[in-house]
């Protein structure tokens, strides 16, 4: 695997904020930053572009970056990548020989370029390894914009995702910022004469179940990292739409996807689509088997 961080370039406001974004990782994660281009060579498209063309747009986007990134970020290395072809075939097969892939988001309904949302959601759906969706701030930055906040972790139980963990966790300590873990549960449908008194002690030992699941979950990893702060947040509710109150204030966000091979993006699940659209922060998507 090529020890770098890998940022989609598409022109936009939303691709240069996670190029901004990417870079600051690679500096925190002292790895190379790698800018990918990708351009159409579709022979059908409306207004066809001669190729001659596209090459010298691209290497003149890709310089401009550069130049643009060096203002802020004057130490991190960086390289440039450029070609035609199929965005989704190829940002999937970059972000399965880094150690992350980033992309610029305006959220399900707006993306842009090569990133418009069926890709964006192909690639989440197809990639092996991290994927942090960045999501240009409206107005001027902010200091939460920034890198102020919390990460922020939505854990599925029981079977959590340790790579999720993992992502998690180092991405706090790199920070130096803490960890909020973020577990919703609904209870299980329940029957007889005497419902109301179910409920209530059907109540206590789900949560009781939970919780213990949740710090049996947590219990490696904050032996392994001492120094991030852990806050839990286990409790009845739905996951998506507690897990998006719960970013609001987030430097970062982390949930896990079980890996599935499919090419459209509609396989992601309700929650990561939730995050894309409601979420301001950065959202990482961390695939698991």
């Amino acid at each position: 695997m090529s020890r770098t961080v890998t940022v989609g370039i598409d022109g936009s406001r939303e691709g240069l904020t996670a190029a901004d974004w990417a870079a600051g990782e690679a500096l925190g994660r002292d790895r190379l930053l790698r800018l990918v281009h990708v351009w159409s060579n579709d022979a059908d498209a409306v207004t066809p572009s001669d190729p001659e063309n596209q090459r010298r747009r691209a290497e003149r986007l890709l310089h401009t970056t550069v130049k643009q990134l060096r203002r802020h970020h004057p130490d991190v290395r960086m390289e440039t990548s450029q070609s035609a072809g199929d965005p989704v075939e190829t940002l999937t097969a970059a972000g399965d020989t880094a150690d992350l892939l980033v992309l610029g988001s305006r959220g399900l309904g707006g993306m842009k370029g090569f990133i418009a949302g069926s890709v964006s959601l192909a690639v989440l759906a197809r990639v092996r390894h991290p994927v942090v969706l960045v999501r240009a701030p409206h107005g001027e930055p902010t200091e939460r914009t920034r890198g102020a906040g919390d990460v922020v972790l939505g854990l599925d139980l029981p079977g959590a995702s340790e790579e999720a963990l993992g992502f998690a966790f180092g991405s706090a300590d790199r920070y130096g910022c803490g960890l909020r873990v973020v577990h919703s549960w609904a209870l299980p449908p329940v029957h007889g004469p005497d419902m109301a008194g179910a409920l209530a002690v059907l109540l206590d030992e789900v949560a009781a179940e939970r919780q213990a699941q949740l710090d049996a979950a947590l219990a490696p990893w904050t032996e392994k990292y001492p120094a991030v702060t852990v806050t839990r947040q286990c409790r009845q509710g739905r996951a998506a739409q507690d897990l998006v109150e719960a970013a609001e204030e987030a430097r970062l966000v982390v949930v896990g996807l079980r890996h599935r091979r499919h090419r459209f993006g509609a396989h992601i699940g309700p929650v990561v689509h939730s995050l894309l659209h409601h979420t301001a922060a950065p959202v990482a998507v961390v695939p698991h088997d």
